[in-house]
């Protein structure tokens, strides 16, 4: 065992004093971290990478990584870093000790530079392969529990609980309930914050699948040296360290499998996962055993699959084989009209969760919702009147000073209207008085027209019917006034 230490002990100190402040925290990662100089000798070297080398602490400092690890510079990912001065990140390695340990690792390297910006060493975290596999498995398992399960985490979604009323929005859920019934492949389209997840859950409880495992995996959390083990399984020795293990594929036989932002999986595993969709069975990695399997295969896409296809991205064979039923989930923006049935609806839940008393929302609240553009869309609008619930205390109703700052700066200057003649001829409105004057005229109009239809006023104007609702609420309008009006005799 070579013992080259640093050449100046003054050496190891200086360097250790410009990270001195970190030291506590990273020797308690459940991580490996090695930090280097910029000739890759050990200056630190915690004791999980201790556990994973199976090596003595002591006898590795001040040890280059080239001696400690059957590596050579180009094969270190240390060397590598520091040689090119740039990270290296998620790379699969797996190593031999000076003392013959044998480790699978993910680790990612990082260069170190001083305030001058020269190098000066680098931070490498190590992760040892089984651990992450365990640990992604046991998250994934959190999924396997069948429904009604007192042992599942969390709460199960249903159509009950996609709340909605503008036509595209019924239309989409009204096809997903259409989809439940058959063992179609289903992809599911709509930005972050759309509820596709939800949409995954209540197509499984409202199918022939109910009773049977419902497995969801996001395929962009998970790297891809371990995607391919979790999705189809492992034999022993396939691998240094490998085990017998069925895949997500083999858990959820007989149920569904909701494989989230599949658009972010590599070519080389959407071939292999367009194989065993198209074969109905499954071969773990390292068997020529092949293994039938029956699932309901659900997967959605944060971009157009079209786009993703065409920017190689995703397969288009695959594209087709998943997306037999297409449903592309509007975002709000494209629904305003559910604005204000969500924000009762997070508003009352809030309620019962929070200890609160509120039962309205200021008129400038809701049109501030009416207006914003809700880049994060449904999950944004929950999360939204979820932090001002928490700061609304005892009063009864959300006002403007409730909600987030972020929220008030991104609001759109007001927009003129045309003037009712009564409020021009009285010059006494403001522009904010003015518009709402021009919006209960169009309304009581459209009622006056349609003798209080809500249908067919609707649209006449143009909105929904739960919106003009909202609106007839707000104005303080009835719309059986307008039927005895205009009641012919008879």
């Amino acid at each position: 065992m070579p013992k080259a230490k640093f050449r100046d002990p003054a050496d190891r100190e200086a360097f250790l004093r410009s990270v001195v402040n970190y030291l506590d925290i990273l020797e308690s990662f459940d991580e490996g971290v090695i930090l280097t100089d910029r000739d890759g000798r050990i200056a630190f070297y915690n004791a999980t990478q201790a556990r994973i080398d199976q090596t003595d602490r002591d006898e590795v400092i001040g040890l280059k990584t080239t001696e400690l690890y059957q590596l050579t510079d180009e094969t270190s990912l240390i060397m590598r870093c520091l040689l090119s001065r740039r990270p290296v990140v998620n790379q699969h390695l797996v190593y031999r000790t000076r003392y013959g340990r044998i480790a699978n690792t993910i680790c990612s390297v990082f260069p170190l530079f001083d305030a001058r910006g020269e190098l000066v060493g680098s931070a490498c975290f190590v992760r040892d392969y089984h651990l992450v596999e365990q640990t992604v498995t046991s998250i994934c398992s959190h999924t396997l529990e069948h429904p009604g399960s007192e042992a599942r985490p969390g709460r199960r979604f249903t159509f009950d609980d996609l709340i909605g009323e503008h036509p595209s929005f019924r239309r989409i859920v009204q096809t997903a309930k259409t989809a439940a019934l058959t063992p179609s492949a289903v992809m599911l389209h709509g930005e972050t914050g759309t509820g596709k997840e939800l949409f995954a859950q209540a197509i499984h409880g409202f199918g022939p699948w109910k009773g049977a495992p419902y497995v969801a995996i996001n395929c962009a959390a998970i790297p891809e040296n371990l995607l391919e083990g979790l999705l189809f399984g492992t034999v022993r020795g396939a691998f240094t360290g490998a085990v017998d293990r069925p895949g997500l594929f083999e858990k959820a036989n007989g149920g569904v499998l909701f494989l989230d932002e599949v658009n972010s999986m590599p070519l080389g595993l959407q071939a292999k996962l367009l194989r065993v969709l198209q074969e109905k069975r499954v071969r773990r990695v390292g068997s020529l055993e092949e293994r039938p399997i029956a699932v309901k295969l659900l997967s959605s896409v944060n971009e157009d699959p079209h786009a993703a296809v065409e920017a190689g991205r995703m397969r288009v064979d695959l594209f087709y084989r998943l997306g037999v039923v297409f449903l592309r989930i509007p975002p709000l923006r494209e629904r305003r009209s559910d604005i204000p049935v969500l924000a009762r609806f997070f508003v009352a839940r809030s309620n019962r969760e929070l200890g609160r008393h509120v039962e309205a929302v200021a008129d400038e609240v809701m049109d501030l919702f009416l207006e914003y553009p809700w880049p994060g869309n449904v999950r944004e609008l929950e999360h939204v009147i979820e932090g001002a619930m928490n700061v609304v205390g005892e009063r009864d109703r959300l006002e403007m000073g409730d909600l987030p700052p972020y929220l008030l700066r991104a609001r759109p200057p007001a927009r003129a209207a045309p003037p009712e003649p009564e409020a021009e001829r009285g010059g006494t409105f403001d522009l904010k008085e003015a518009q709402r004057a021009a919006e209960r005229g169009a309304i009581r109009r459209a009622l006056e027209a349609e003798e209080g239809n809500l249908t067919r006023a609707a649209e006449r104007l143009g909105i929904s019917r739960q919106l003009l609702s909202y609106k007839l609420k707000r104005h303080g309008i009835r719309r059986e006034e307008f039927r005895t009006r205009n009641r012919r005799p008879g």
